[in-house]
Parts: C-alpha cells; structure tokens; sequence
C-alpha cells in the first residue's frame, strides 16, 4: 500500500498544473483555460439541477456535489482536461435510496462510496480497464450520446409540468406552437453559431460564443422562453461541513452498503473509460488507479459537506477539450465559476435560455458519438460489431456499469470460443525415440479448447510410447491439467505411456506445482535439451 501510495504522488506531475506545460507561462493559455472553465460551469448548471431532480433531492446537493468532485479530481486526477461532477448514472440509482430512507443515507452512501473507490485505487484495479475493448469502448462512447441527447427532451417540455415520480422526473407537457418553434430555432441558432465560430476566430470557445450571443438576444428581446432559472433556483452559499445524520449500526451499513458499491462501480468504470477517451483526444495516457484514488477522496468530501457524489462527464469533458482546455486550470476553473454562480451570480445565470445549454449538447452529442462506427459495423468481424451494438443498447435501455460489462463477457467468450476452435495436432514418427508416435498440438489448451484436445488422440491405434510436443502451444489452467491427466490415464489403462516435450516455463512451472511431472528439469523450457516427462496421474481425480 505504501509503494502505491508513493507511486500516486510521484505520478502527480506538478508540470500538469501550469498553464502551458510544454512551453512556460503564456498569457494566451491562461485565456483559453479561464474561458474554457467558464464555458463547463455554464453548461455543468442545467445538468446538476437536473441530476438533484432524477435522484429526488435538493438543486443545491448537485450543484455542490459538481463543485466539490469537479475541484477535486480537477487538482488531483489522473487526466488533466476531465471534467467531473454530478451524473445521470449516479443519479438514477440513487432515486431509490433517497426515496426509501431519506438524503442523509445518500451522504452517508457517498462517504462509503468514496472510500470503496480509494481502496480500488490503492489496490490498483482501475488497471483492469484495459481489458475493456474497443467495441464496448465504441459502444460506451455511442450509448453516451445517444444517453446525452435524450437528456435534452426535458428542456423541451414546459416548465414545472413534470412531476417527482418516485424514479426521479417524469411527465410533462410538450411545448407546442410559437413556444416550441422559438424553442427549436434558438437551438438550431446556437449550433450553428458555435459551428461557425472556430471559422471567425478562436478568441473565446465556439461553446461559449453560442451560448453569450442567444442569452443576449433572448433578454435583449424579452424572448417568451425557458431559462435556467425556470428550472430551479440556484442560490446558495458556501457548502457547510455536515456528517451524515444515520444511526451508526450495523442496519445502517446494511442498507448503504449495496448502493455504496453500485455507485462506486459505475462511477469508477465511466471515469475510466472517460479518461481513456480524453486520452485519445488530448494524446495523452493518463493514470488510471490515480484517477480511481481522486474519485475517492472527491466523493469521500463531498458525502461529508452534503453533495450527491459524481464521476467524469462525458460531455462535459468534450466540451472543454473541444475548447481548448489541457490543463487541470480548466477543471479548477470551472469549479470556482460554478461556486460564484451559487454565491453572487445566480441572478444573471437564471436568466440564460435553456435553449443555448441545449444547443451546445447538441454539438457535444454530434461531436461524441463515434459516426465512423456506422461504416466499419460492414468491415469489422461479425461478433465485434454485435458488440458496438449490443453496448450501445444496454447504454441506453439500462446503465453504463451493466452495458461494459455485458459487453466485456461477450467479448470474452467470443475470444475464447475463437480459440477453444484453434486447437488441432498434426503427428510425426519420433525421431529420437524408434516406434514412438509424436502428436504436435498447435493452439492453446484451455478449459475452451480440453474437450477438443481430448478428440485429437487415437489411444487404441497408438503404439507403447505416445509424446505430445507442446512447442507450438500453451497449458493454461486447471482444465488443461485434467484434460492432461485423463489422457495420461487412458493410455496408462491400456498398458501405454504419455509423455510431455517442449513445455515453456510457465506450462512447466504450473504442471509442475500441480504433482504432474514425474521428471523435474529446468533444461526443457529453454529448449536447450528436449527432456520428456512422464506424467503423473491420479492428481487430480477423475470429477
């Protein structure tokens, strides 16, 4: 734990802290990183009012919660440029928890959600990560936009129509007539503002021109339209250090525990699959048990100054990549605008229109969804595209934490059955021994592929000695070793011997801990000298 520890802070690379880490201080960075800041905060305030609704709390628990993990993990997190806060996949599993038991079991949640996600951090798992595919990653990628824009229908319903349905906000009644046509033509305003923009200039963000040049028109004009402050109000103060009122019982951590560790799985599995994302954009590989130890600590804070938690965001981490935020300025910076918004600024930001925040989700959901994976479903194999699109559904119809790991199961027992499929021997006249029969397996041997190693042998036809050359394949578990012995076996029962050639090291290493080797050699791994090992049987039983 110690070494981990001492790895966590030698990766914190104080260089991610400048303004511009390649070339110095620059005035001009520091530009683009305040203004990018600005421009998530913005876009983080219908998201976190919307997010306290799903999960049936207070606007002002989100908005903290997008404060304190968006600051947090913004100083200390893996990737430099992610933008973290409160989340739609959060939310929807906690509407239940605070429906049944109250908000105080949901700080209480968090504080233990957070330290399950520093002990995986000390413990180094968010490694396992990488044994996420790139189809589930094009999955996760597609469901999150897609999950992003049907976000967005809410805003297009009149506001304070819907109703608390007990699984969060549900309901509503759809703007119709000039409402929804001026609705739909200042979103449609604010794309392609923010799609021209970059064409002009790049003084100041395309997200951030879109959204100041609507809010502009709509109070210029004294537009008739949805604002922010339709939503909720969001004024507040300073976020106020609060331990969870709960009974500290047994019964309490009964209730929080499961919840704790759902929240804790999906908010580390989206974290990290973010952070493999804004990797690929920014070309740069962030660290993974880094990012999980500063989720931790983010959540662990927040649960005790009355926040609903978080994760990365997707969108908003595009948003600010796609503004030009790289360092962890950006991230801090949004974190501050968003706690001035709250503290003396929840007047002017009430009155931006709904439609400009919609607008640039939008433009991030375009920008998110990976298009090129509509073209490739024709040219990858058949099983990888069942993948992308297997992923994306359980995005949407479910969750983020069921869909990665639906989609790592399939694609692990396809890759199995791939090579389960592989295994096959071709047989030679042993040149070193007269009259023996030498079977070279070609494939690896797996509790996938034992069945068919098993078919390969002719125990009847075979003469005395019988040796399998293991050259061109690889012993790798449990099953293997019983498909071993109960072949041993057959040929023992019918007055035979088997024998082994060509172990590499760790095939010999693991029949060797497992009593099969009969001669002991460390010649034969090397292939210095082609020892052949008699093969004990009885090891193991018959079951």
């Amino acid at each position: 734990m110690r070494a981990t520890l001492h790895n966590f802070a030698k990766n914190l690379d104080v260089t991610d802290l400048r303004w511009m880490p390649d070339d110095g201080f620059s005035i001009g960075r520091l530009r683009i990183e305040l203004l990018s800041g600005l421009t998530v905060a913005l876009a983080l305030v219908p998201e976190a009012v919307a997010f306290a609704f799903v999960a049936g709390v207070h606007p002002l628990v989100g908005l903290y919660a997008a404060f304190l993990v968006g600051l947090i993990t913004a100083l200390i997190g893996g990737r430099p440029g992610m933008i973290s806060g409160a989340t739609g996949a959060l939310a929807v599993v906690m509407v239940a928890l605070v429906a049944q038991h109250g908000v105080e079991y949901l700080f209480a949640t968090v504080v233990l959600m957070g330290l399950l996600q520093i002990f995986a951090g000390v413990m180094q798992w968010g490694k396992f990560i990488r044994l996420v595919p790139h189809p589930v990653m094009l999955g996760f990628v597609n469901g999150l936009a897609i999950v992003i824009f049907l976000a967005q229908m809410s805003q297009f319903k009149v506001p304070g129509t819907m109703v608390d349905t007990g699984h969060g906000m549900g309901g509503g009644e759809w703007l119709s007539g000039q409402s929804l046509y001026l609705m739909l033509g200042l979103v449609a305003a604010t794309m392609a503002i923010i799609w021209l923009t970059p064409r002009i200039t790049r003084l100041i963000p395309a997200p951030l021109a879109g959204i100041g040049i609507i809010a502009a028109l709509v109070i210029g004009f004294g537009l008739d339209v949805p604002r922010v402050g339709d939503l909720a109000s969001i004024q507040g103060g300073v976020p106020a250090w609060h331990i969870p009122m709960v009974p500290l019982t047994w019964e309490t951590f009964e209730i929080i525990l499961p919840y704790a560790v759902i929240l804790a799985a999906i908010g580390l599995i989206e974290s990290l699959l973010t952070l493999n994302l804004v990797g690929d954009l920014t070309g740069k590989r962030g660290g993974a048990s880094q990012e999980c130890i500063a989720q931790g600590v983010a959540n662990t804070v927040t649960g005790f100054f009355g926040g609903m938690g978080g994760c990365a965001m997707i969108g908003q981490s595009m948003i600010n990549v796609k503004s030009g935020g790289r360092t962890r300025v950006a991230g801090i910076a949004a974190a501050v605008f968003l706690l001035l918004f709250i503290l003396v600024g929840s007047s002017v930001i009430e009155l931006i229109p709904l439609a400009a925040l919609v607008g640039v989700m939008f433009m991030v959901v375009i920008g998110t969804f990976a298009w090129n994976s509509l073209t490739i479903l024709r040219k990858v194999p058949l099983m990888d595209a069942f993948v992308i699109i297997l992923v994306t559904v359980v995005t949407v119809m479910e969750d983020l934490a069921v869909a990665v790991v639906v989609g790592v199961i399939v694609s692990a027992l396809a890759y199995a059955w791939n090579n389960a499929r592989r295994i096959h021997a071709s047989t030679r006249e042993s040149a070193t021994e007269q009259g023996a029969k030498v079977y070279e397996i070609h494939g690896p041997l797996f509790f996938g592929s034992s069945d068919g190693f098993s078919e390969l042998f002719d125990v009847e036809n075979d003469p005395d000695v019988v040796i399998v050359d293991f050259a061109d394949s690889r012993v790798v578990d449990q099953s293997a070793l019983q498909a071993i012995e109960a072949m041993a076996a057959k040929y023992e029962a019918a007055g035979k011997r088997l024998q082994l050639r060509h172990l590499s090291r760790d095939c010999h290493r693991l029949l060797t801990k497992a009593g099969h080797l009969m001669v002991d050699s460390d010649d034969d791994p090397d292939y210095e000298l082609a020892v052949d090992y008699d093969v004990r049987t009885g090891v193991l039983g018959g079951h």
